[in-house]
């Protein structure tokens, strides 16, 4: 096949095109340049897609023996990825940024212009596999090594995105073998710390950031009861979950810590409240797909497993599309076997049937677990 390696300028995305090579198919590299801003330079492991990452991901191209090529994919990044949570702070919303960019960069813009390029599939670095079932559908499974495995953060692709992806690293039984392969091949990255944090922060302060593009107000930190118990800069900054940073004038009576439950962008108020309290019975969303064939009647409760955050333990669930109660529009809702804690609208809800990714949705609401100590439902 006509390949285009995605190569982000770390080891992941370098071993996974040198394979593309070796299998057989004709391939190009290329590196997405996602900032126009100046400053973005990789300061340890924080930040990617950088200037930096884009000469790494050169020199690996030259060992390869690929063309490489880098596109400029910055505005498309600030509109869909950068904007969007902007939106999702200023409207009391946790986003994922990674969720929002393999949509709508990596297997959608990417993807786009690579088959209207006359490339066949997008091969990237992330630890997931592709299995094809006895109808010949492509289903998005997990990693062999679970403790590696990236398919939460693909559980956006859809059907014809999965059709068009190449993974091949998701046999792989663990991350020192694919560096130890980088160092055989004589790639400089071998050794490159993983990046983390959100690639458009690489200084880590996120409270900061968002102050300067959302604004900040100062406001109210309410308990449960509705009593003020302490004063903020800007809602926006609080996550649902968020323990450190609250600076509370009024202590518990029990003396226990306490924790953010709610945001209220409306009001400009957040409420606090003790751990239990972030116990959630229920989640659900509107905006939600399918990763690959659909349930042939999801309008009918069946049994899953569902993930909120790339490294979370998957807990057993019950699923079903069903109407909202008040606007009637079908959501996704899923009720865990066991409470989920510190689940905040936002956040995104990963589906799985065994191994397989069956689909996702934005958490629009959740229902606590504990409605005597938690509000009884919190509403992006």
């Amino acid at each position: 096949m006509k390949v285009l390696a995605a190569m982000s300028g770390g080891v992941d995305s370098a071993v996974a095109a040198a394979r593309a090579v070796e299998a057989g198919h004709d391939v190009v590299g290329v590196h997405l340049a996602l900032s126009r801003m100046p400053g973005t330079l990789r300061t340890g492991s924080r930040g990617c897609c950088t200037i930096e990452d884009s000469m790494d991901a050169q020199r690996a191209a030259n060992i390869i023996g690929i063309p490489y090529y880098v596109w400029d994919f910055s505005e498309r990044f600030k509109l869909d990825v950068v904007d969007d949570f902007i939106a999702e702070y200023a409207a009391g919303r946790t986003p994922n940024p990674c969720m929002r960019c393999n949509e709508k960069i990596k297997f959608a813009a990417l993807l786009e212009k690579a088959i209207d390029l006359g490339f066949d599939a997008v091969c990237t670095g992330h630890y997931a596999t592709i299995v094809t079932d006895a109808a010949g559908n492509r289903e998005l499974h997990r990693a062999s090594a679970w403790a590696k495995d990236q398919s939460y953060v693909l559980g956006v692709l859809t059907a014809e995105q999965i059709a068009h992806s190449m993974f091949p690293l998701g046999a792989t039984p663990s991350k020192a073998e694919v560096r130890a392969e980088a160092a055989s091949r004589g790639f400089s990255v071998a050794n490159k710390p993983d990046s983390h944090d959100i690639c458009f922060i690489p200084d880590g302060d996120t409270r900061g950031w968002l102050a300067e593009r959302v604004g900040a107000e100062k406001g109210q930190i309410l308990d449960r009861d509705g009593s003020v118990v302490g004063s903020h800069e800007g809602a926006a900054a609080f996550t649902v979950g968020q323990r450190r940073g609250l600076n509370l004038g009024v202590p518990d009576p029990d003396g226990r810590p306490r924790f953010v439950l709610e945001v209220r962008p409306k009001t400009n108020e957040v409420v606090v409240g003790p751990k239990e309290a972030l116990a959630i019975g229920e989640i659900a969303g509107s905006r939600f797909t399918w990763a690959g064939v659909a349930p042939e009647h999801p309008e009918t409760r069946f049994d899953c497993d569902v993930q909120i955050r790339a490294h979370a333990d998957p807990v057993p669930a019950i699923a079903v599309v069903q109407p909202h109660a008040e606007t009637g529009e079908p959501e996704l809702m899923i009720r865990p076997e066991n409470p989920l804690d510190g689940v905040a609208p936002g956040q995104t809800a990963v589906v799985y049937v065994g191994t397989r990714v069956l689909g996702q949705c934005t958490i629009d609401r959740t229902v606590s677990a504990v409605p005597s100590i938690a509000p009884t439902a919190v509403s992006a």
